[in-house]
């Protein structure tokens, strides 16, 4: 893989991993539709994804924060003498809760169906048929009437429902984050509090991806290093970028506009692969 292609597959998991738009669908597409392109490898893949995940830890450190000092003893956030319970800090140690059982469920049908979800990236026509799946889920999200619920009122309903939504969009073409976005708005969540959640679920998700492949990262050529480097920097950067555009439209203009973008992309897929 030359240090173009690794830097142009950055930007590109850079860009569509925090859209709601399949990061994994382009990562198929881009190379089986550009002639001479080579198609990435699972542990690339993990790789530029490990790139998305820096942007979100990064993005969302603050939030992070917070759960974090909810599950150590001492003052919490309001300044409550140790051993207080405040009803913020009583909400950040459910959300810890909830995060850890949807990516228990994730984990669990992730590693059952390992292999099988691994030979789906083979397929381009697959890929693009689920992008317009996908296209449909973002469609409707911004067509139900939602209850606006925020962080505290999370529940274990919505640990459940967004882990096995996450465990789906393994499937390469379904957006992790546009699914479980999604499902967060048809449980009643706020949007950005849904957003929020979701890019929290994927940090255990990208993690424990990345310590399944972590023999594969290890067996990369050192020739490809330099390569790799740039495709990592290139998805933390524009993956950092993307996620402050979903977050400053996500209240504003809902999300269908990403849903003719993903029915484009997968029709026009299916016909060029059509044609040829």
């Amino acid at each position: 893989m030359t240090l173009m292609e690794a830097v142009i597959l950055g930007i590109v998991q850079g860009l569509t991993e925090p859209l709601p738009v399949s990061s994994s669908a382009h990562l198929v597409i881009v190379p089986a539709l550009v002639p001479g392109f080579q198609q990435p490898d699972v542990a690339f893949d993990v790789l530029l994804h490990l790139g998305t995940l820096l942007a979100v830890v990064f993005f969302l450190r603050r939030e992070i924060g917070e759960l974090l000092a909810s599950l150590l003893p001492g003052k919490g956030p309001a300044g409550n003498a140790p051993g207080v319970d405040t009803g913020e800090k009583a909400a950040n140690r459910r959300m810890v809760l909830w995060l850890a059982i949807a990516t228990f469920l994730t984990g669990v049908i992730g590693i059952l169906f390992k292999d099988r979800i691994e030979r789906l990236f083979e397929s381009v026509e697959t890929t693009a048929f689920m992008l317009l799946i996908t296209g449909i889920l973002l469609f409707f999200s911004d067509r139900v009437k939602t209850n606006q619920r925020r962080k505290g009122e999370i529940n274990l309903t919505d640990g459940i429902v967004l882990g096995l939504v996450q465990a789906v969009a393994l499937i390469p073409g379904i957006s992790r984050s546009g699914s479980t976005i999604t499902f967060g708005i048809f449980r009643g969540l706020e949007r950005k509090t849904s957003a929020t959640f979701s890019f929290l679920l994927s940090i255990p998700a990208i993690s424990g991806a990345a310590i399944l492949k972590s023999a594969d990262l290890l067996r990369l050529p050192a020739s490809d290093l330099p390569a790799l480097g740039a495709g990592f920097v290139a998805a933390a950067v524009t993956g950092f970028l993307s996620l402050k555009l979903l977050f400053a439209i996500i209240n504003k203009t809902g999300l269908s506009f990403f849903a003719y973008y993903c029915w484009f992309v997968g029709a026009a897929t299916l016909i060029i692969r059509g044609m040829g």
